[in-house]
């Protein structure tokens, strides 16, 4: 039995379910400011691609927020580096229901991106550490089950609240969510007597390996397509597709539906085939974005689209083990990063979504956008599976199945 387990006085299970409820809160601001988009563009006077750079924001407060807080906070005992990390999410997304200008929410909305992926990597390791390391994969699908059930109940929901009392609701909202993941995390995850982090060093050694700078590669680039359609959904939905605002919260829950299926496959199959199973994602992707811009035009053919796109969400799965395999003792960075580069894709994808509308492009173009980075993320997962069948076994690195306690 770990030190994680002798000091826990609530089960496993529901010390899980309080991580979960913390990447509910994520996965509900993260995908509901795309969804709110319209709403919050309009009242701020924004144009829609520079909206867009609101969604940017959060991501970049992501991309800088994991690699800093992961190596700064290594020594922190990771249950106390979790609460403080959601009453810092609180803090960003209440920041953003004032926002009154561009320039504040886009603060605001980078605040709130700095705990994100710090949170999710601290997570996976302390749930890999109730569980054991024969089911590390099974524990990280239970946390990240709150953020995909997010896109599916979450999302919907601060979309409902935000077209009948406000969008500034779904962001208090959320910062109550993280309140509540604060408080059952501080009242029940495991109390440590020593810090539980490693050494900055250590982790910083992780950025000397090539196969985590590939992975990352694979997740920032290839992840991107989907940010690309999924950003402008909602504008879609109206503009495009024709129907009323009420449709939008329907054709984001299928979204959520395709990525926790995505995400629950995605963790299956990659305990039996890791980077087959990422390739394979990766191409699926590539399909579904491809088929996109002819599904636009009804909402019939444009759900099961959008369910597609969204199963591609089981990259990030597979990428998350992936990178707990090549980093060696450098854990929490590697885990962290992971979320750092999702949502440098994040960024990415509406970025260059929101320079093809400003080129003209329609927004059912946004699926080629999306396309082109799906082929880029595959070249990199091909680039780092042929790094993997040439090196000898004597050669391969020890994975590291479990944080060290």
């Amino acid at each position: 039995m770990d030190n994680a387990q002798r000091t826990s006085h609530a089960p496993v299970g529901f010390v899980l379910f309080a991580l979960a409820i913390g990447g509910f809160a994520i996965g509900t601001t993260e995908f509901a400011a795309m969804s709110l988009l319209p709403f919050f563009s309009e009242e701020l006077g924004l144009d829609k691609p520079t909206a867009g750079h609101v969604i940017s924001a959060y991501a970049l407060g992501v991309v800088v927020g994991a690699p800093v807080i992961a190596v700064l906070g290594a020594r922190i005992p990771r249950r106390l580096l979790l609460v403080g990390l959601m009453v810092t999410f609180a803090l960003g997304n209440g920041l953003t229901a004032l926002a009154g200008s561009y320039d504040f929410m886009l603060l605001a909305r980078f605040l709130s991106g700095l705990p994100h992926g710090a949170y999710f990597g601290v997570a996976a390791l302390l749930a890999a550490a109730l569980v054991g390391p024969h089911k590390r994969s099974q524990a990280f699908a239970r946390v990240m089950l709150g953020l995909t059930v997010a896109t599916i109940a979450g999302v919907p929901l601060a979309n409902g609240i935000g077209q009948y009392f406000g969008w500034r609701w779904a962001f208090v909202l959320v910062s109550g969510l993280a309140l509540l993941t604060a408080t059952l995390l501080f009242l029940f995850a495991p109390r440590a007597k020593e810090p539980e982090g490693g050494d900055p060093l250590t982790e910083l050694g992780a950025l000397a390996r090539p196969q985590v700078w590939l992975t990352l590669a694979i997740g920032a680039i290839g992840f991107g397509g989907m940010f690309a359609v999924y950003t402008y959904l909602a504008s879609t939905v109206l503009q495009v597709t024709g129907e009323p605002p009420t449709a939008i919260p329907f054709t984001l829950a299928v979204f959520g539906i395709g990525l926790t299926l995505g995400n629950l496959v995605a963790g299956w199959a990659a305990d039996k085939a890791l980077m087959p199973t990422a390739g394979i994602v990766l191409v699926w992707s590539l399909i579904a974005l491809t088929i996109y811009p002819f599904t636009t035009g009804s909402l019939w053919t444009l759900c099961p689209a959008v369910l597609a796109i969204g199963c591609g969400g089981g990259l990030a799965t597979a990428l998350q083990i992936r990178l707990m395999d090549v980093a060696g003792q450098a854990q929490t960075l590697a885990a962290a990063l992971n979320h750092s580069a999702f949502n440098f894709a994040n960024a990415l994808g509406p970025w260059l979504a929101g320079m093809a509308l400003a080129a003209g492009w329609g927004l059912s173009e946004t699926g080629w956008v999306g396309s082109l980075l799906a082929i880029c993320g595959l070249i990199f997962w091909a680039w780092s599976w042929a790094l993997d069948r040439r090196r000898s076994p004597k050669e391969e690195p020890e994975p590291e199945l479990a944080p060290a306690e």
